[in-house]
């Protein structure tokens, strides 16, 4: 049974990440969203260190490449895992800031997929090496089912044509994971993923985009034109199965979307840390003992605003501990992104709202944390989508029943 408390197991982990994210992504936050492409060269040291934690069984999952795929299936114990333990890192390092997270090498959307479903093989092949992870395309946002770009089979190779856009960590990855579609007629089941390594002839970076926020992360826009990529860089079952549909991809959501909305919730927590200061030092008393009705507007709004964090974070920890448990979690996951991105969003607009002018200027980091909230709502799956993903599950619906 799952006990919704960051399991004590991980308390050093915990004690660790929110130093890293105090002692070095907090100092440096306001630099690197100011110098928008700039890399954050403060992060290599702490790369290499969290490297050899990780080899050395010390810090197992830290990060966002931590995820795995949980115990046996004929296993009957109840374990708190990697899933978990990469949850309750991210959760704390982005209370320091969800760009520097992203910008952590070997530690990208990538990676997660690679450790969710990649063979032994592979896993020891790519293993210590940065990926991002490539499934936008200028026509196909939120549908990834909707996929254009094609893997056309050659011999033991597979050539790759298409576009992507909006990869993070793109240019800075050495590995993208581009998802393809070996026949368009097909639909779903088609659609595999492929390990790409930088510098494979036509696969060129075209831009890096300007963004609204978690500007010290690149994000970039590949073109593909025959890029040939050896069979053994596809990831998962090579054979199309129309009975299993997009299974075997999505697969890697169910295990990323927890750790999304773990960053959204760790970006929450920081903002409503930092508007408590705000409101307390103005005089707002916030008294847990007495009924909302009787506070203030703003002592009752901001218990709201805690009360939406705590549901999406235990939302969240229920989804990380059922893919720990091989428990099917695809509901779960869904519901804790689409809860946590939309209470961060939320949550930090209401605090520039409740602190004024101290939330408006760049005098703290509250603005730059509604600009830094806005993209956890969308990445890994928009807030429609989710709610669309989420009516499917509790309806028994397929995808082309409800649209």
């Amino acid at each position: 049974m799952i006990n919704l408390e960051s399991p004590k197991k991980f308390s050093a982990l915990t004690m660790q990440a929110h130093q890293v994210a105090k002692e070095i992504f907090r100092p440096i936050s306001r630099k690197y969203d100011l110098a928008e492409h700039a890399y954050p060269k403060e992060l290599d040291m702490l790369a290499s260190l969290l490297d050899g934690m990780t080899a050395g069984g010390g810090a197992a999952g830290a990060g966002a490449a931590g995820v795995g795929r949980g115990i046996r299936e004929d296993s009957d114990e109840n374990r708190n895992g990697s899933n978990l333990s990469s949850l309750v890192g991210v959760m704390e390092l982005c209370w320091g800031d969800v760009g520097l997270l992203l910008s952590m090498p070997r530690q990208g959307l990538g990676n997660s997929a690679i450790a969710s479903v990649a063979n032994e093989e592979q896993l020891e092949r790519f293993k210590g090496r940065w990926a991002a992870m490539a499934i936008t395309e200028p026509g196909c946002g939120s549908d990834s089912a909707a996929i254009r770009t094609t893997a056309v089979k050659d011999g033991d190779d597979y050539i790759l044509n298409g576009e992507k856009i909006y990869v993070t960590a793109g240019d800075r990855a050495e590995l993208v994971v581009v998802w393809a579609t070996l026949d368009r007629n097909i639909g779903r089941a088609a659609i595999k993923s492929f390990v790409v390594e930088k510098g494979t002839p036509g696969f060129e970076l075209v831009r890096l985009e300007h963004k609204l926020g978690i500007r010290a992360s690149d994000t970039a826009a590949f073109v593909l034109k025959d890029v040939r990529v050896p069979g053994k860089n596809l990831l998962g079952d090579p054979e199309v199965n129309v009975e299993k549909g997009f299974a075997g991809v999505m697969q890697t959501f169910d295990n990323t979307r927890p750790l999304v909305a773990g960053m959204a919730l760790g970006l929450t927590r920081a903002v409503l840390e930092e508007t408590r200061r705000v409101l307390e030092a103005a005089g707002v008393l916030i008294d847990y003992n007495a009924p909302v009705i009787t506070q203030s507007a703003a002592a009752a709004q901001f218990i709201g605003m805690e009360a939406d964090y705590e549901s999406a974070r235990l939302l969240t920890l229920q989804a990380a501990w059922m893919a720990d448990n091989r428990k099917p979690n695809s509901l779960q996951a869904s519901m804790a992104k689409a809860k946590a991105g939309r209470t961060c969003v939320d949550v930090a607009l209401k605090a520039i709202e409740l602190c004024g002018s101290i939330g408006y200027s760049e005098t703290s980091l509250l603005e730059k944390w509604a600009r830094d909230a806005k993209i956890l709502d969308i990445f890994e799956g928009t807030q429609q989508i989710q709610q669309l993903i989420v009516a499917r599950r509790l309806l028994g619906k397929s995808s082309a029943e409800l649209r």
